[in-house]
């Protein structure tokens, strides 16, 4: 590449980290320190059919927001990689990139297909790996992603620090050293987001490893075999129903709305949905579960809200901008459940049960 295309080029920072280890957070507290000025649009591929993070994300100071769902892109969604970095490029001209993987996401092979796009105008600045100090010794065991995630990246950010004793995180220090005793890491917390300069200008090498993750990616089942390491339903109340599902009963549709049918949005108490979450915070199989909801608001109707949980902590960000989406349409609940193969049907039919939903 010529030297005016070098200083031209966009510069792309990849994001990894398995479900629920705080991506989304991380990225919207950097987001947060960037001058307004400087353009920066966030690339998203996430499990489930509700762009839930993306919406998050557009309150930020950010240029734009471009999500993925379902799929993956280090695999089997490549062609899709390419498209939609060359779509953000001339359509927004930002002055970075920033991608969001998917929880089961392989870093080096994303490090791949990034650098192959040299050519059109983009540079891979870096690949960082958002590492859950309270959950991953949990799931790593389980999740060769996970670990993967670990061991090729050019940083570990490591969130919810404060949430585990000293021994606890000295011991979450060796596994890691155990995985790469050469990546440099940083704690980084709602008080002290992860800044710019840590982050930015890293000049990856991490695609010269591309090989040696290809073998380990063999060996465990080969192209797009990860994404079988999580599974997803998806729990609606109201609205347009949502394409082939069930009933929380497991019995087959027979009397739902017809399609343009969307009824009135019935809000859902927060205690109902406080009650039906807790019932979760003892299922380790299940890692996530994102969404919307709406409850009643005191001026009357309603209130959008956006559902973030994790392994047993949830957040409920209020979203106006929601109220009047003509897609949301008499919508009262929309969640996409995600957990450990084969163990999320029940708990998906558990919680629709006790919300009035259906599951899909």
């Amino acid at each position: 590449m010529g030297e005016t295309e070098e200083r031209t080029a966009i510069p792309v920072t990849c994001f990894t980290g398995f479900l629920g280890a705080g991506k989304t957070t991380t990225i919207l507290g950097l987001l947060g320190q960037l001058p307004k000025d400087y353009k920066v649009v966030l690339l998203k591929n996430e499990y489930g059919d509700v762009e839930v993070d993306s919406l998050l994300a557009q309150q930020s100071n950010i240029t734009g927001v471009s999500e993925i769902l379902n799929g993956c892109l280090c695999c089997t969604m490549v062609g899709l990689v390419e498209n939609a970095l060359i779509e953000i490029r001339d359509k927004f001209k930002p002055d970075r990139i920033i991608i969001e993987s998917s929880g089961s996401a392989f870093p080096a092979t994303l490090a791949l297909q990034i650098r192959s796009l040299e050519p059109q105008g983009f540079k891979l600045d870096g690949v960082v790996t958002v590492i859950d100090c309270v959950n991953f010794r949990g799931y790593e065991d389980d999740s060769p992603s996970a670990k993967l995630q670990a061991q090729y990246t050019d940083l570990h950010i490591l969130s919810k620090h404060e949430e585990v004793s000293e021994r606890e995180f000295d011991i979450l220090l060796d596994r890691l050293g155990d995985l790469t005793d050469s990546t440099p890491h940083v704690k980084i917390s709602r008080e002290k987001p992860l800044t710019p300069e840590l982050v930015f200008g890293l000049d990856s090498t991490l695609f010269l490893k591309g090989s040696e993750e290809a073998d380990t990616w063999a060996a465990i089942g080969g192209e797009g075999a990860h994404i079988d390491e999580v599974q997803t339903k998806s729990v609606w109340r109201g609205g347009r129903r949502p394409g082939k599902h069930e009933h929380a009963d497991g019995k087959e549709c027979g009397s739902c709305q017809e399609e343009g049918e969307v009824g009135e949005v019935q809000p859902l108490p927060r205690e109902e949905l406080a009650a039906q979450l807790k019932k979760f915070e003892h299922i380790p199989e299940i890692y996530r579960i994102k969404g919307i909801v709406r409850f009643p608001s005191a001026a009357g109707g309603y209130e959008s809200h956006v559902l973030n949980w994790a392994f047993g902590k949830y957040e409920l960000t209020r979203m106006p901008a929601l109220d009047d989406v003509p897609d949301l349409a008499g919508v009262s609940l929309r969640l996409t459940v995600m957990g450990e193969r084969g163990e999320v049907a029940r708990p998906a039919r558990m919680l629709a049960e006790g919300l009035g939903a259906q599951v899909a």
